[in-house]
């Protein structure tokens, strides 16, 4: 065994407090311990006791372990070829499920304390540490994985390819898994594949690969994710896969190739640097690092990574801000993060060229990057010194509870015990040298790309003004700059006043006097700078104390020129920036800002950006659906205001960025759901027998700003039996839990607001009835009991989530009740004493003012004759039950001769004048009325219309 080599250290009261609690329960649990132990070993087991309040609690559970750590000799070398071995000689006999689990976290718990009780006591390297750490996770995941398609293959046949050979389940180990780096409590990155599709040979019903390796990765993930009373092996991410959590749980190689050629992401690649096949190697491993070696590493040295990189360098800053994370040595400037990030974009860059780059291992690619000349010895020495400190510190942390953090600690005991782990004085000096690596990794950071930290700024005038104190000198300077604008200098003194009674700390108050006089030399280029200056304000306000954003204004000056013209622009917008400073964070790069997110690729930018958020920590995922949400309607009203969208754009726009988060809410309440009773027979991830349908804007196609969701929940109507969990429950009330927890995703509140106000009043009964109907049950209702104004909701229904075959019976449903024979006189009344009853209840305002929505002749009115007319006709031409937005009604309308063109026309384009003013006056942040005066040349013809068509007479 080695000798410790930290006797000569202190070991604090504190830390010796901990330990004799946890001795006295340890000698209480395993009363001859004394006699089985020497002096040293009963010494060293005190020391670790105090440093690890996992290893004392797992001890103490296992008191057995002591003696087998000492006399089998655990904590001396690690034979990393022994975990694979010993794992499947432990499961070779062993045919439960629960019992597999139970071996497989026993034998994890034992080995997670030793390899913690080596670091703390510095038995080897961090290096080493780290392998160690690796080969432990790899062989738990491969035995795992290897019990389970033995069980399998017994129960479901071997899957097999066209010749009948037997195809395996390969798992890619991605991030510090696949670069053999993996930290103490890490989770793990993987993605499922197998080589052919086929299907499975030697059992009674034969089923595809693709099904056999689906269940089987559900399977795995629960041997090793679950949490038992025995804790957990590993939490598992599988995330990274194509198309992120909306695909396949499992692709062939074949689907692997196409996704990543057709549409592989920056992200991915830098993803899959550290992509490594895990378990025993052999030629599929070679095959399939073989097809995603093109998609990685160019053929050519690649200097179009460094845009990318630079997009990343901003997340990292960004998801810094906006998490609020002080003290994070991974995240933080200068953090482990940073680190990979300079190794792993020289590995993009130059790894086309240079084979030797194409490693996981961040310490072998470093050593390259050295020998091929790419970085200076001194660089090289201390991104490693200071990378192996950060990655100390983490391992230490980490182990001391067993808890995914990489967050310095709050309480002294804890800093106790890094500093004896690390042969630090204390806190203090420990706090030193963390702070020292994280300056020199940050500059390395900053040189490879191309970061600008801010320069001072020369003297200028506006430093002058921001200092000046005397009202008659600060207006001399402004006449002196031919600034003409009385009210700018009264509202900046007095506002200068309000901001010196703040608490900002020295370094806000230091941020705050570099950026005034920049963010003053932008303001005075206005037309008049002190309306400019009061919504910029109170942005400011909301930021003093929260250097962060300051600084970021203060080092960007695009973001600052941002800032001030889109406040200018819009009130709305200003507001929203006040509201949730996180958007400020949108402002760095314009470029970035006016290229608004393609309509179709709203639901993988929302992957990609829930990526970055634990996929068990639902408090952090719902506040980044909700600041997804606040950063796209920013870039949508950004490109607004500037005349870049269109109304109808901006519509699509708003309406599929809903659509994606709709998607998201719904995977996370199904996995919330399904974690605690199991899901119904027959239904997964990919076929839930679940749908939504959006009514009103959304269904539509017409969402505005701050536009609550319509919906409607059904569920497929063949619903018998319970849900497969532990906790089973009826399918029907299964399906009411998911309904109520989608609910309750969108309306809980967080830092960042309400997702999204959610009306589910056009179910079925209204308020009165079910959360979630049956399909079958819906059309019925529809056909027999629906009132009228009902069936005028669903001319503006819409299918946005579900399976294809429930998307063809909802929209087959539609079809039929909105095609059925209506008597026209009747209908007409209906429909008018139903707008009639809602202008009753809805319109307030003044003699003289037009309510855009409800004022006869606006919105509603035009809305109403496209509602009237699908239902008068549709039952003679089944071509107006396709669309649900009106403008392309009317165009069908038109097409028909139903509706004379002109007529067709004038409805569409006051009915878009109508939306764009009314978007308008959103971004100003002011109610949807205008003078009647102005607006009566445009809706008096829709007046008339509208009698016209609803029968004159009684209108």
């Amino acid at each position: 065994m080695p000798v410790p080599s930290q006797r000569h250290k202190v070991y604090p009261a504190p830390l010796a407090q901990a330990s004799a609690e946890y001795w006295t329960v340890l000698t209480q649990a395993w009363p001859d311990a004394l006699h089985q132990l020497t002096e040293v070993q009963q010494d060293e087991l005190k020391t670790i006791l105090g440093l690890s309040d996992f290893i004392a609690k797992q001890l103490c559970r296992h008191p057995e372990w002591v003696l087998t750590l000492f006399q089998q000799g655990l904590l001396d070398e690690v034979d990393r070829q022994a975990f694979d071995r010993e794992l499947h000689k432990l499961l070779a006999n062993v045919s439960d499920e629960e019992q597999v689990k139970k071996v497989l976290r026993d034998y994890r718990n034992l080995h997670m304390v030793r390899l913690a009780w080596r670091d703390f006591m510095d038995y080897g390297s961090l290096e080493a540490a780290l392998l160690d750490l690796s080969a432990l996770a790899e062989a738990l995941v491969i035995a795992g994985r290897d019990w389970l398609y033995k069980q399998m293959c017994m129960q479901y046949g071997t899957p097999s390819d066209s010749q009948g050979q037997p195809q395996p389940l390969l798992i890619l180990g991605m991030g510090k898994l696949g670069g053999r780096e993996l930290n103490f409590s890490s989770d793990i990155d993987l993605i499922f594949t197998f080589p052919e599709h086929g299907e499975t040979l030697g059992a009674r019903r034969a089923q595809t690969n693709q099904e056999f390796f689906i269940r089987m990765g559900q399977k795995l993930i629960n041997l090793l994710n679950q949490v038992t009373v025995d804790g957990f092996v590993f939490r598992v991410d599988m995330r990274l896969r194509p198309y992120g959590e909306s695909g396949p749980l499992v692709v062939s190689f074949s689907g692997l190739e196409d996704y990543y050629q057709e549409q592989g992401r920056d992200w991915e690649r830098y993803a899959m640097v550290k992509a490594r096949a895990l378990g025993p190697w052999n030629g599929y491993s070679d095959e399939l690092h073989a097809l995603l070696k093109p998609f990685v590493y160019r053929r050519y040295i690649d200097f179009s990574a460094i845009d990318s990189l630079r997009r990343m360098k901003q997340l990292i800053a960004q998801e810094v801000r906006r998490r609020q994370l002080t003290d994070n040595i991974k995240l933080g400037a200068g953090g482990i993060r940073e680190v990979e990030f300079v190794v792993q974009s020289f590995q993009l860059i130059r790894g086309g060229r240079e084979p030797a780059l194409r490693q996981q291992s961040l310490f072998g690619a470093i050593d390259v990057l050295y020998s091929l000349g790419q970085l200076e010895y001194l660089a090289v020495d201390e991104l490693k010194h200071s990378y192996v400190l950060l990655r100390r510190v983490e391992n230490l942390l980490q182990a001391i509870d067993d808890k995914q953090t990489q967050t310095l600690p709050n309480r002294t005991l804890d800093w106790q015990r890094l500093c004896y782990g690390l042969d630090r004085v204390n806190e203090s000096d420990l706090r030193t040298h963390i702070e020292m690596a994280m300056g020199l990794i940050h500059q390395h950071f900053n040189a490879t790309v191309g970061g600008n930290d801010s320069q001072e700024q020369s003297e200028h005038w506006t430093v002058q003004l921001w200092n000046l104190q005397q009202d008659e000198h600060a207006q001399a300077l402004l006449d002196e700059q031919q600034i003409e604008d009385d009210e700018l200098w009264p509202l900046l003194s007095h506002w200068r006043a309000m901001v010196a009674k703040r608490t900002i700390g020295p370094r806000g108050r230091d941020t705050l006097d570099k950026l005034m006089p920049r963010l003053l030399d932008e303001l005075t280029g206005m037309m008049k700078p002190s309306q400019a200056f009061k919504p910029v304000a109170q942005v400011l306000d909301q930021i003093l104390t929260r250097t962060t954003y300051l600084e970021l204004l203060c080092e960007n000056p695009g973001a600052r020129q941002q800032l001030v013209s889109l406040c200018c622009a819009s009130p709305w917008v200003a507001k929203e920036l006040a509201n949730f400073p996180m958007l400020l964070d949108e402002l760095i790069d314009p470029t970035q800002l006016y290229d608004t997110t393609s309509i179709d690729d709203y639901p993988a930018e929302l992957r990609l950006y829930l990526l970055r958020v634990p996929e068990d920590d639902m408090e952090q995922q719902m506040e980044a659906l909700r600041q997804f949400k606040l950063s796209q309607q920013l870039k949508i009203a950004a490109a607004d205001v500037t005349g870049v969208l269109p109304v109808m754009q901006v519509s699509d726009h708003l309406t599929f960025l809903a659509e994606a988060i709709i998607e998201q809410v719904v995977h996370q309440a199904w996995h919330q759901v399904a974690s605690r009773h199991g899901v119904p027979a027959g239904t997964s991830l990919d076929n839930m027998g679940f749908a939504i349908i959006g009514y009103g804007k959304l269904g539509g196609i017409e969402l505005g700003y701050g536009s609550d969701l319509d919906l409607v929940f059904l569920h497929q109507n063949d619903l018998f039996g319970i849900t497969d969990g532990e906790r089973s429950i009826e399918a029907k009330l299964f399906y009411l839990k998911l309904a109520q927890r989608i609910v309750h995703l969108f309306a809980t509140r967080t830092t960042s607001g309400e997702l999204y106000d959610v009306d589910m009043r056009l179910r079925p009964s209204g308020e009165s009835g079910l959360l979630v109907s049956d399909i079958e049950g819906f059309y019925q209702y529809l056909q027999t009991e629906a009132w009228t104004w009902e069936h005028q909701a669903l001319v503006r229904s819409r299918f946005v989530f579900g399976s294809g075959a429930m998307a063809a019976r909802f929209n087959d449903i539609r079809a039929a009740v909105l095609s059925m024979t209506r008597e026209r006189t009747e209908l007409a009344k209906a429909v008018r004493d139903m707008r009639t009853k809602m202008r009753d209840h809805l319109l307030k305002v003044g003699i003289d003012e037009f309510d855009l929505k409800q004022s006869p002749g606006g919105i509603a009115d035009i809305e109403f004759i496209g509602q009237y007319m699908v239902l008068a006709h549709a039952s003679e031409h089944s071509e107006l039950t396709l669309w649900s937005d009106n403008v392309r009604i009317f165009e069908v309308l038109a097409d028909l001769e139903i509706l004379p063109v002109m007529q067709a026309q004038l409805l569409t384009q006051t009915y878009c004048w109508l939306r764009d003013e009314n978007h308008r006056l959103t971004l100003q942040h002011a109610k949807g009325v205008l003078a009647k005066d102005s607006v009566s040349h445009k809706t008096g013809p829709v007046l008339e219309l509208y009698q016209g068509i609803l029968n004159p007479s009684k209108a």
